[in-house]
């Protein structure tokens, strides 16, 4: 299969390793990083891209939320006698994503408890398909000094809904927070520093006896069987995850096998006492998840799904 794929093309972006993927599986793929293209040459950019792609002459063409920029009129023109998707990776839907959604083929979306929200907005076919790992960038790190403590926590700031848990078990282990958007937090939170990518997200994951995951969004708390990428990069960087329970989120990795779950504050307390207390435990279970990230959760495991048309098979789920 020839394969386009319309998205950021940095190193950093999913749609690299979503490239890499397809690749692996022994399919042709053009990668047009459509943000460079408008950042480089604004209104030039979009017939460019048009001609990128029909030079290709792809079967499918697989759009990320950034190329919506493109224009309606040319996407269905780029689409027209192709088969087309969209893989959205966000809770909450930009400008655009429903209007590129209807526009595909197929739409694939990371948060399972959205579906009826495009359903009801008119996009004909809606389908789950999680994020992955990516064995070429999300591997084990080295631990610095700088980054050593009992948890860190990366992700972004201004999402009050998640200061709390991190305030609870700031006060009972060292806690070291980064990511982007921290300057407005409340001045009890350890923000430790900025955004961090590549081979420093990795240092500060072996550094750390516990990588935490703390829900942004209420919504994302309610939701069944979805999980954000930070997940699964920290699964690829061997962390031991201690990430908050939903329903269902057993389906992609088990409590005591493969991370740990919390479903209270008081819990994921006791969780990262029991952690921090026995590191050959700890070290067996974040080496048994990257392994299994590795094996049944890697992007090249996705695109095989949706290049075949198909969704992550979550049976009996609601």
């Amino acid at each position: 299969m020839r394969l386009v794929i319309l998205g950021p093309g940095g190193a950093r972006n999913a749609e690299s390793g979503i490239a890499r993927a397809a690749r692996s599986l022994g399919h042709e793929v053009r990668l047009i990083d459509v943000v460079r293209w408008r950042r480089w040459l604004g209104p030039l950019a979009p017939p460019l891209v048009e001609r990128l792609t029909d030079s290709f002459e792809p079967d499918f063409i697989l759009a990320s939320r950034h190329a919506w920029p493109l224009g309606a009129l040319r996407l269905k023109r780029m689409f027209k006698g192709r088969r087309s998707a969209f893989w959205f990776h966000d809770p909450e839907p930009h400008p655009g994503t429903i209007d590129l959604a209807r526009l595909v083929d197929e739409f694939y979306l990371t948060y399972y408890g959205k579906r009826d929200l495009y359903l009801q907005a008119g996009v004909s076919s809606v389908r789950f398909l999680p994020p992955g790992c990516d064995p070429e960038l999300d591997r084990p790190g080295t631990p610095r000094d700088e980054y050593r403590c009992d948890i860190s926590f990366i992700g972004s700031g201004p999402y009050p809904y998640r200061w709390e848990i991190l305030r609870t078990l700031a006060a009972v282990a060292k806690l070291q927070i980064r990511g982007p958007g921290w300057a407005g937090a409340p001045a009890d939170l350890p923000v430790a520093g900025g955004p961090v990518y590549g081979s420093q997200f990795a240092d500060v994951i072996a550094s750390a006896a516990i990588a935490l995951g703390a829900d942004a969004l209420p919504s994302q708390s309610a939701d069944f069987a979805s999980a954000s990428d930070r997940m699964w990069k920290i699964f690829g960087c061997g962390g031991f995850y201690l990430g908050a329970y939903i329903p269902g989120i057993e389906r992609f990795a088990i409590d005591g096998v493969h991370c740990a779950w919390y479903r209270s504050h008081e819990e994921a307390v006791a969780k990262v006492r029991q952690a921090l207390a026995d590191p050959g435990a700890r070290q067996r279970i974040a080496a048994a998840g990257r392994a299994h990230a590795l094996t049944e959760h890697s992007y090249a495991k996705r695109m095989e799904l949706l290049l075949a048309g198909r969704e992550y098979p979550l049976e009996g789920a609601p």
